[in-house]
């Protein structure tokens, strides 16, 4: 008899905050979720109408999609982050990014014997994808902090959830070389790429950081928050072909494809910039609201020069934090759902309508 869920994973963040929804939503004016980075703004009509054009899809897609997808990826890659060098055989199209990520090491075929190491303040899935295919997981931040150990695959993300905090090119240039001498696969989550507001982010897969090479790096990318796709499961996986061939292989023996109207409007998403340039510029304002509204509440707001997210804290445990929030109804991650490091911490995600933002910062400015 296998295990037990309980027994192989951890609690699912956001079951352990049930309670202060409940009394967040209790609230007269009702409840402001800033818990989750959910799009809520409309899918572009463009990515839509490609999606519709081709709803006539009868037949089984391919793990490896067409060329066409996957060197719109290579083209956006070029366009928006500088990236030169790759072709298609470089990307594979994935059904979302969280995917990816949670099966990765199994589908590499690591084990027990093999270590993973994840920041220290991190997306969960990082932990859960690699403790799912029973490898060691190690949070770090630093290749000092890993110690003489050879890891078998290393995440960075950058802009990072939950904090924000962009890692700049030396220190990514550095981190590879690490990686490269120590024959580990480096994995970039970039999916917040297009989402940098004080300083500039910039792809492992630049030329000033891999030396344009992509032996042992991969970068993850999504549509979801630039193309308000999440809703779509569409994303990509781009760098080492070598590996990238080897996914391909195991993800046709498990059936992972992207369907066919989804690859089309993938496409549709990544050729316009247009669209997420307009929705960068709509979660900026969110961004400002929400920054003055709680520091002028008296929240400290740490990192946050990326992503979409504020990194806040009241200088008391985050659990206390949500519960203060919630009195006032609204809901926030509790830091400690991202590692130990994050325990007096929220995350405030300004993925809400302009409404409830506006709401929250009422609130706020209520106290």
């Amino acid at each position: 008899m296998t295990a037990p869920v309980s027994a192989r994973f951890p609690a699912f963040p956001w079951d352990t905050i049930a309670e202060a929804k409940a009394r967040a939503t209790a609230h007269p004016d009702g409840l402001v979720d800033l818990s989750m980075g959910t799009p809520v703004d409309s899918t572009p009509d463009i990515v839509q109408q490609a999606l519709s054009a081709a709803a006539d899809a009868p037949g089984y897609p391919t793990v490896l999609g067409p060329v066409a997808v996957r060197q719109a990826a290579v083209d956006w890659l070029e366009r928006r982050a500088g990236v030169v060098g790759l072709t298609a055989d470089h990307v594979l199209a994935t059904v979302g990014s969280k995917e990816l990520i949670a099966n990765l090491p199994t589908q590499l075929g690591l084990g027990p014997d093999d270590l993973v190491v994840v920041p220290e303040l991190a997306y969960p899935t990082y932990e859960v994808g690699a403790r799912y295919a029973g490898c060691q997981v190690l949070a770090a931040d630093s290749t000092v902090a890993i110690g003489p150990g050879r890891p078998a695959l290393v995440y960075v993300n950058s802009p990072a959830n939950p904090h924000g905090r962009i890692l700049g090119v030396d220190h990514l240039r550095k981190v590879l070389a690490w990686t490269r001498e120590r024959g580990a696969l480096l994995v970039s989550d970039e999916c917040y790429l297009e989402f940098g507001w004080d300083d500039q982010p910039v792809s492992v897969l630049h030329p000033d950081v891999c030396g344009g090479s992509f032996d042992g790096v991969l970068a993850v990318h999504s549509l979801s928050k630039r193309s308000n796709f999440a809703g779509y499961r569409g994303a990509f996986v781009a760098g080492d072909a070598t590996v990238v061939a080897e996914l391909v292989e195991v993800r046709k023996h498990l059936g992972f494809m992207v369907p066919t109207p989804v690859q089309a409007a993938m496409v549709a998403a990544l050729a316009d910039d247009a669209h997420a340039e307009q929705q960068r510029v709509t979660y900026a304002a969110r961004r400002s609201v929400l920054r003055t509204a709680f520091e002028s509440a008296g929240f400290t707001v740490e990192h946050s020069e990326g992503a979409l997210y504020l990194w806040a804290t009241r200088g008391e445990p985050g659990r206390d934090t949500i519960d203060w929030l919630a009195e006032r109804g609204i809901l926030a991650a509790a830091g400690d759902f991202y590692g130990e490091a994050g325990r007096r911490h929220v995350r405030v995600a300004f993925t809400a309508t302009d409404e409830r933002v506006a709401a929250a910062a009422a609130r706020l400015a209520q106290t």
